[in-house]
C-alpha cells in the first residue's frame, strides 16, 4: 500500500464505519495518547522499565500502525498529501543533512 492509497482508504473508512472525522484538537490528543503507548512499550522492551502484568500481550507493529493511522487522519483533515511532505522532507534533510553526520564524531 502506498502513502496515497494508504489516505484513500482511511479517508473512506473515516466517512463510513467510523461516520466522521473527529476535530483536529481530538485527534491530535489521540495521536499523542498512541505515541505514548508505543513509548511504553519501548520503554520496556529496549529500555530498563520492566513489564507489568497487564503489557503482557502489548503488540509494537500494532501501536505503530495506531500511530501512523492517527497521523494520517490529521492529514486528511488539514489537507496534507503525505506524499509529497515526505518527499519534500526527505529533500530537504538531503540538503541539510548531506555532510553533518559524516562528520559526526559520536556517530564513528
Amino acid at each position: 500500500m502506498t502513502i496515497n492509497e494508504a489516505q484513500e482508504t482511511i479517508d473512506k473508512w473515516i466517512n463510513t464505519t467510523g461516520i466522521r472525522y473527529f476535530n483536529e484538537l481530538t485527534n491530535t490528543a489521540i495521536l499523542m495518547e498512541e505515541v505514548g503507548e508505543v513509548a511504553r512499550i519501548m520503554a520496556r522492551k529496549y529500555g530498563e522499565q520492566s513489564f507489568k502484568k497487564s503489557d503482557e500481550a502489548v503488540n509494537l507493529a500494532d501501536e505503530m500502525a495506531d500511530v501512523l493511522f492517527v497521523l494520517i487522519c490529521l492529514a486528511n483533515q488539514t489537507g496534507i498529501n503525505l506524499t509529497d511532505a515526505l518527499e519534500q522532507n526527505l529533500q530537504k534533510k538531503n540538503i541539510r543533512d548531506a555532510e553533518r553526520h559524516k562528520n559526526n564524531e559520536k556517530l564513528k
